[in-house]
This record gives C-alpha cells, sequence and structure tokens, in this order.
C-alpha cells in the first residue's frame, strides 16, 4: 500500500497556514505595543508605532520562512 505523508494531508496545510497567519500577526501586534510603549516614553508616538511595526513584520516574516523551511525538511513520519 501507499502511505500518505504527513505533509500530503489538506488538515496539516491549513493548520499550517493558520498558524503563520497567527505568527505573523503576533509579531506584528507585539512591534507596534513595543513602538508605541517607547513613543510615550521618548517622544513621536506615530515614528515609534510605525517603526515598530514594520520591525515586528520583519520579524514575522522571517520566523515564518524559518518555519515552513524547517517543515520542507522534516521526514514524513
Amino acid at each position: 500500500m501507499n502511505k500518505k505523508g504527513r505533509r500530503d494531508n489538506p488538515l496539516f496545510a491549513a493548520g499550517l497556514v493558520g498558524a503563520l497567519g497567527v505568527q505573523v500577526a503576533a509579531c506584528i501586534f507585539l512591534g507596534y505595543w513595543i513602538g508605541s510603549s517607547l513613543g510615550n516614553r521618548f517622544g513621536d508616538v506615530k515614528g515609534w508605532s510605525l517603526g515598530g511595526i514594520l520591525v515586528g513584520l520583519a520579524v514575522g516574516l522571517l520566523s515564518a520562512i524559518l518555519l515552513v523551511k524547517k517543515v520542507m525538511e522534516e521526514p514524513d513520519g
């Protein structure tokens, strides 16, 4: 019999896409929160918030890429 791998499961793919979305959104929110906190402390809330959002987006995308790379390298167990 031909055994299907874990990556062939559509529920696994849907779960991975959902996890990636939550991960990126959490990083963006955390970046916004840290940026706005720094903006309240040092002034220029808009600039710090925008910087925090951009850093959060970059960190979220990097972590998503690393997660997909890790999943693609795993053997189907």
